[in-house]
């Protein structure tokens, strides 16, 4: 389909147009990003969605939170869409995308989209593209949209140029109820959740909200006035869930009240500026023959660092 026929179609409600769109806005070819760049541009804009990223150590439950929480959120009128990020193998580039198989429910909702994702090449949890998505899916009318990110780590903290607050899941009873959530996402979070609290895990998820409150009252939180909260409950279950959503809302409304909302929006848009100019940049440096030339002799004197150091600014000043 044309592009002209694509916007239609993603206008009229088409998810598959949609995850078309999609495709062109995650596309490496710059023809195909432009593309997604017109028809971004004359969407209709219904509304501030609140965007909310989701991370935490394997296992944890992720995509079970995320259906259990999309599915509260459409009952009660909204527009959910979840992009889910799945780690690219680095041998193949090939990604598994089987959160989609892990969300039948929420997958088949009217009300709801949902869009696995590869990472690609790109460290930090998410998808390079991944706020360009953001900001196509909330121009089509979504008023939550839940970003998944691949897993935890204290560099895997990418998810916050795209989203709003960030949610943070733990697991109770694994010995060390931190183990694998580094100290930089738990200085990111905006909220904690103590997942599988339930049966026989009820007293370990206990004590895994006072050692998380007893961490956090050592942070200073991401947001001036915002106090961390830290909820337990069952997203198998969807038992705390309401809770959950509750805090979602009181977190959105701090930041407006106090302004943060929209200063936060345009650092992010400030950044993605700042990210299309460095890319530019480094695509302009390689498709010139000189240093491209002079980058190869600096990856061919890889032994000598001394030589990678001075062929790599000579061609960065245009000296070779």
């Amino acid at each position: 389909m044309d592009a002209e026929d694509l916007a239609q179609r993603v206008e009229r409600g088409d998810r598959a147009a949609l995850a078309r769109l999609v495709t062109l806005v995650e596309s490496r070819r710059g023809i195909d990003r432009a593309t997604a760049a017109r028809i971004a541009q004359g969407l209709k804009r219904e509304g501030v969605a609140h965007r909310i990223g989701v991370s935490g150590p394997p296992g944890a439950g992720k995509s079970t939170l995320i259906e259990t929480l999309g599915m509260a959120m459409t009952e009660a009128g909204h527009r959910v869409a979840v992009l889910a990020v799945d780690p690219s193998s680095r041998r193949t580039g090939g990604s598994l995308l089987g959160d989609q198989a892990r969300m039948p429910r929420l997958s088949q909702c009217a009300s709801a989209f949902v869009r696995p994702t590869a990472s690609g090449a790109t460290l930090g949890g998410v998808h390079a593209r991944t706020a360009e998505v953001v900001e196509v899916l909330e121009a089509v009318g979504f008023d939550r949209i839940l970003v998944e990110t691949v897993g935890v780590g204290q560099s895997e903290l990418e998810v916050l140029s795209a989203v709003d607050t960030l949610l943070l899941l733990a697991i109770p009873g694994s010995g060390d109820e931190l183990q694998g959530i580094k100290r930089g996402i738990v200085e990111a979070a905006d909220l904690v959740w103590v997942n599988k609290s339930d049966g026989e895990t009820v007293t370990l998820a206990q004590t895994a909200q006072r050692q998380l409150l007893a961490a956090l009252q050592l942070q200073r939180p991401r947001f001036a006035g915002w106090q961390v909260p830290v909820l337990a409950g069952s997203a198998q279950l969807s038992t705390g869930v309401p809770a959950l959503v509750d805090a979602l809302a009181a977190h959105r409304e701090h930041l407006e009240v106090t302004g943060q909302w929209s200063s936060q929006r345009r650092a992010q848009r400030r950044e993605r500026v700042l990210a299309g100019a460095r890319e530019g940049a480094w695509r302009a440096f390689v498709a010139d023959p000189t240093r491209q030339r002079a980058l190869q002799s600096a990856l061919d004197a890889a032994d000598d660092e001394a030589a990678v150091v001075d062929a790599l600014v000579a061609s960065v000043i245009g000296e070779t």
